[in-house]
């Protein structure tokens, strides 16, 4: 009898109500709720428009804040409307109402687990956007060809996330595929999502380029940083900088613009590289390019635990580089396996096309 299913659903509400519960702590609805009522009279107050740039940093936390809380409170609904088909289908001996409870149920448990995920974003940077740079590993054309594998891979993520991307810097190969890329990710957690992506990515396939038909395994870096803030300055001394132009490269204007306004800047005491092309003027190329090299800069400035940039030293052109954190298989079979957390995927095709959320969310769930 169809109706015995919905007793184990039943028996699992009240879990799935605490849950819920804490799952509401956590996101600090009531704490939230106060901040959007906040900025709500802010945003009521004469002369809220005068700093421009400060009006539109609240109504982006407004935004944000009735998200989560919309999100939260129609959860709490669809709960309790489940309880209450449960019970009219019971009453009524009613087995037709089963899969409407089920697929009810399903989808509760999908945005429920989507939502905590979220909750798991609190680090200072997560909820900036993220600039991610690819570079392809040693092994000539077969490394190009995975580094821009990897790069459709994340721009396809990107894309089913609704985030938008830019590219900033796009340096392609002669032979196939690319040296190297760097995308700005825009959209809320984009760096939180993306920020345990970064590392090295090992392919395992027969190689295309191979007449002989042989498999080989080619390596790529991946590295994230978070988009600063504007109002965040970081004091770069110009002594310490080389700075070069060059002419664009690209996919026949597909990717950037093809000027000699690229611009690529060398922190010397640290050996970081950035470059940039994609902006109209080497004016704006120069902007660009010193915002991610001040981040890079952070960012390493925090992992070196340096409170000073002028104490940063050593050749970190290679910062990204070290022990593998994913594996993508095609040949003898089809596996995509996480290193840190065991989580695999036999799809690797999927993948590919930037079904990464698993992989991305098992990673997350770590800090629990």
């Amino acid at each position: 009898m169809k109706l015995v299913e919905l007793d184990q659903i039943k028996y699992e509400l009240t879990d799935k109500a605490q849950n819920l519960k804490e799952l509401g702590e956590s996101l600090d609805v009531a704490g939230l709720t106060e901040r959007l009522n906040e900025i709500n009279r802010t945003a009521e107050e004469e002369g809220f428009w005068n700093d421009h740039e400060k009006a539109q940093k609240l109504l982006k936390d407004k935004k944000s804040y009735e998200s989560k809380i919309n999100e939260y409170m129609s959860l709490t609904t669809e709960l309790e409307d489940i309880g209450v088909l449960i019970e009219m289908a019971v009453e009524e001996e009613d087995e037709s109402m089963v899969p409407e409870i089920r697929q009810a149920y399903e989808d509760f448990n999908k945005k429920s687990e989507e939502l905590r995920i979220r909750t798991l974003l609190n680090g200072e940077y997560d909820t900036s956007n993220a600039i991610i740079s690819i570079h392809a590993g040693s092994g000539g054309t077969d490394a190009q060809d995975w580094a821009e594998m990897l790069l459709r891979m994340y721009m396809r993520w990107a894309d089913s996330k609704g985030y938008k991307v830019k590219t900033l810097d796009y340096q392609d190969a002669a032979e196939g595929g690319i040296k190297s890329a760097t995308l700005l990710i825009e959209g809320e957690n984009a760096y939180g999502y993306l920020k345990n992506e970064k590392g090295v990515h090992r392919v395992v396939r027969i190689s295309p380029f191979d007449s002989s038909g042989r498999r080989h395994t080619s390596f790529s870096s991946l590295d994230v940083i978070p988009e600063m803030d504007d109002n965040i300055t970081v004091d770069i001394n110009p002594d310490d900088l080389r700075i070069d132009t060059f002419r664009s490269s690209g996919a026949g204007g597909q990717h950037v613009n093809k000027t000699d306004s690229a611009i690529r800047i060398t922190h010397i005491p640290t050996n970081i590289v950035v470059s940039c092309q994609n902006e109209r003027s080497q004016h704006q190329n120069k902007e660009t390019a010193m915002k991610v090299l001040a981040a890079k800069l952070m960012e390493l400035a925090k992992q070196e635990h340096k409170a000073n940039l002028d104490e940063l030293k050593g050749d970190y052109s290679q910062i990204t580089w070290g022990s593998q954190i994913r594996s993508y298989v095609f040949h003898p079979y089809s596996l995509v396996k996480d290193h840190r957390t065991n989580a695999e995927m036999g799809n690797v095709y999927a993948v590919m096309d930037g079904d990464l959320d698993y992989l991305i969310n098992e990673k997350l769930k770590m800090k629990d």
